[in-house]
């Protein structure tokens, strides 16, 4: 069964935001400001205020200029009771009063007056886009999702939105616990950052992953985790997708290949992972590796109390083993190299890799791929895939990785996954 990744990690991330929002629509306002039609000498050619208000707009406009908000309301209400007044002197008091709203703090009394503005039908068309912008920001940052998501459609039809303002019509559609539509504008503010040649942000696939996770969905949670490890390589998103992946499988030996993945990314946590792959590498005959596994565990301090009895006993036991595969390794060294066909160089290969001569590992798996007849080809190209990545020699890592897909009957599951890691090679980790 999939674990829910919690929804209050993502509610958590907007509500986070709402004060830089309404910083946005505060900056905004501003700037609309500097361009309102009785302030702008252009703006006053296209059309003035009645000359029936003059006194109070003009009292108003001081008034604001002086930044006596309260001053300017009560002469903006004055105009506003005037029966004369037309549609452009309503639209333009409406505008006035939701700037000294804004700077007084109250956005929703600001939003309560733009919309009014639009009403009127006298906005000018160069000013309704802001307009709209500034109710965006405000409907978002004041929890007003539906009508975050109204506005934000508007811009998006009239290709004004930019891809944060289509991430939080995502986010408010997960919010108002729309998964469907959520991720198809998730989808669109992430296709807008690359367009823009941006990494799209973590949050965009958060609400996909959180979606999926609730329904229970694990292709879909696949797809997501895949996404988010291609852009950040984080840990976490490794383990998460691994544990999915491992929890359906049967067979050790792909078992075993979804656990060389986990612990090659950091992304292994838990003790009884750390047991269970030092086991299947001993099963493999590699107690060299499989001790290495177990030291590293001990060593982190991950492994628990009720555990540690059992682990080190098993250590020991795989460190008995390592010794006697030490010993004899010059004996194998000389075998492979007189063996026509290649299974004994990439077994030692894989020995080699297990106590660490990484550049040995690859001389000899390469010698053995050369030769040809190998039982285990998926393995062969992993540990020299590995071994070059210990050698930081990501190019020549990422082509044995490549190979794999040609090898006969892979399961497709472990050749996604070791396609993934390849990817990824070179980011660092998250």
């Amino acid at each position: 069964m999939i674990q829910s990744l919690g929804p209050k990690r993502i509610r958590a991330c907007f509500c986070g935001g709402r004060k830089a929002l309404l910083g946005a629509s505060l900056a905004l306002a501003l700037s609309l400001w500097a361009t309102l039609p009785g302030v702008s000498s252009a703006d006053e050619k296209k059309q003035e205020l009645s000359r029936v208000i003059a006194k109070e707009m003009t009292a108003a406009q001081k008034a604001l200029q002086a930044q006596q908000w309260q001053e300017a309301l009560k002469n903006l209400e004055l105009a506003e009771e005037n029966p004369k007044i037309n549609s452009f002197d309503k639209m333009k008091i409406y505008q006035f009063k939701a700037y000294a709203d804004i700077k007084l703090n109250n956005p929703k009394a600001a939003q309560t007056e733009y919309e009014k503005a639009i009403a009127t039908g006298a906005v000018p068309a160069d000013e309704l886009p802001g307009m709209i912008r500034t109710l965006f920001t405000i409907a978002a940052s004041t929890g007003q999702y539906q009508k975050a998501i109204d506005f934000g459609k508007q811009m998006a039809d009239a290709g004004t939105a930019t891809t944060e303002q289509l991430g939080i019509i995502a986010q408010s559609y997960y919010l108002l616990k729309d998964c469907k539509d959520s991720a198809v504008w998730a989808d669109k503010a992430i296709a807008s950052a690359r367009k823009a040649g941006e990494a799209p942000k973590e949050n965009f696939y958060l609400f996909k992953l959180q979606c999926a996770s609730d329904a229970g969905d694990q292709p879909a949670m696949d797809a997501v985790l895949m996404d988010l490890i291609r852009l950040n390589n984080k840990t976490t998103y490794w383990n998460t997708l691994l544990r999915i992946e491992r929890q359906d499988e049967r067979d050790d030996h792909n078992t075993l290949m979804i656990y060389r993945i986990m612990y090659n990314t950091g992304s292994m946590t838990a003790d009884t992972d750390y047991i269970e792959m030092a086991q299947l590498l001993g099963d493999a005959a590699l107690p060299g590796e499989a001790a290495a596994v177990l030291d590293k565990a001990m060593s982190s301090g991950v492994v628990k109390d009720e555990h540690k009895e059992r682990t080190t006993r098993l250590l020991n036991a795989l460190k008995g083993r390592a010794d006697t595969d030490r010993k004899e390794l010059p004996q194998e060294d000389a075998e492979a190299t007189k063996s026509p066909v290649g299974e004994l160089d990439v077994k030692l290969g894989e020995v080699y890799y297990g106590f660490g001569n990484y550049q040995k590992a690859v001389d000899a798996i390469n010698q053995g791929i050369q030769k040809g007849q190998i039982k285990h080809q998926d393995e062969a190209y992993v540990y020299l895939g590995l071994a070059n990545v210990q050698l930081k020699n990501f190019p020549d890592a990422k082509k044995a990785f490549a190979n794999l897909k040609t090898v006969p009957n892979i399961s497709p599951r472990v050749l996604k996954l070791w396609e993934l890691y390849s990817a990824t090679l070179g980011m660092g980790t998250g």
